[in-house]
């Protein structure tokens, strides 16, 4: 019984290891912004930082994990949205016919 327990320590101590990787993966993705724009924003003002040189070793490796999340977020978004604009272009964006009666005809959404 003795051995099994020691296999189970051995199997804990290397899943803590992995834990604590996951575990800075998770604490980066459990703050997303709330939008696209502000998730581009946040990346705007994390890139400006590196860039500005004036970061840590440390803080450098933390803005560019957070960085890598934020990417992944808005090119998510950016995913969610074009699918959505697939299935409108797809079914439901359709040419008004001229001889229809009311405002959409003539709302001037014809630029989209």
């Amino acid at each position: 019984m003795a051995k099994s327990a020691s296999k189970d320590r051995d199997g804990t101590d290397k899943s803590a290891d992995q834990g604590a990787d996951q575990g800075a993966d998770e604490a980066a993705t459990a703050d997303l912004p709330q939008s696209y724009e502000a998730g581009l924003a946040e990346l705007d003002a994390l890139v400006a930082r590196m860039e500005g040189g004036s970061l840590s070793l440390e803080e450098s490796l933390a803005a560019y994990r957070r960085g890598a999340v934020l990417v992944k977020f808005c090119q998510q978004q950016l995913e969610k949205v074009e699918q959505q604009v697939r299935v409108l272009d797809g079914e439901t964006l359709r040419p008004v016919p001229l001889n229809t009666t009311g405002s959409s005809a003539a709302g001037g959404d014809d630029d989209l």
